[in-house]
């Protein structure tokens, strides 16, 4: 891996992520939300900064997902934390072992989890949740150094198509015919992780029906199983 990926440690990594301000408009539209808020949470601090990855480090199970909510994320200053698809995603991972509780509302609540890692294909909320191409780009240099530092990693769960495309992008090597997105579906890949598509739990998606808790849980309950048979992670380290 090139040197402009490879930090010695997760805090520096970190840190660097935090400092970013690589995206002119993504960094504008953060500093606006944290200034500008709602109202029902007007009284709250927000982050307003870009959001390094959540969860064990040594994980075998990394999950993609699009970028932070502009008042989730943007907000509590953790990935899937404070919206809709946080307590989606933290739900299910609990029900299925890879958390301790079934919440995600600060980032003091107490949340560990369990052989996962939380990221995304963007460390900025975008406005009206459409990143550009060179944005994600930009942001790629981060989960490339993500996936660096774990080594661990049996599966990468992508969430939503954007998610899918980056993952195939920049973790994986160009192949033909290049894998369909679609709900549950899996890819493997010889000296690569299994890539894993799902519908993200946006609430367009969850309210219209288009994804449902069944069909949801199913994907989680599938890599359980899947990491069963797996070797387990060699320590219990968390960032």
């Amino acid at each position: 891996m090139s040197n402009q990926y490879a930090y010695a440690t997760w805090e520096q990594l970190t840190q660097r992520i935090i400092r970013c301000r690589g995206c002119p408009r993504l960094a504008a539209y953060i500093r606006q939300v944290a200034r500008e808020k709602v109202r029902r949470y007007r009284d709250a601090p927000y982050w307003g900064k870009p959001l390094p990855g959540f969860g064990d480090v040594n994980a075998r199970l990394l999950i993609v997902g699009l970028a932070p909510a502009a008042h989730g994320g943007t907000r509590t200053g953790r990935m899937f934390t404070g919206d809709s698809a946080g307590d989606w995603l933290i739900r299910v991972l609990h029900e299925t072992g890879f958390a301790n509780q079934p919440s995600s509302v600060s980032r003091d609540d107490g949340l560990i989890l369990r052989d996962a890692y939380l990221t995304a294909s963007a460390r900025c909320a975008p406005p009206g949740n459409r990143p550009t191409p060179e944005e994600i780009a930009n942001c790629s240099r981060y989960l490339l150094a993500e996936q660096h530092l774990m080594a661990s990693v049996r599966v990468v769960l992508a969430l939503g198509r954007i998610a899918f495309d980056t993952c195939l992008r920049y973790l994986y090597p160009p192949m033909k015919p290049q894998p369909s997105f679609a709900h549950d579906v899996w890819y493997s890949f010889d000296g690569h992780p299994a890539l894993v598509a799902s519908y993200h739990p946006s609430r367009q998606n969850t309210q219209t029906g288009r994804l449902r808790w069944e069909a949801w849980k199913a994907v989680f309950e599938h890599i359980a199983q899947r990491l069963s048979q797996e070797p387990t992670a060699a320590n219990d380290t968390k960032v």
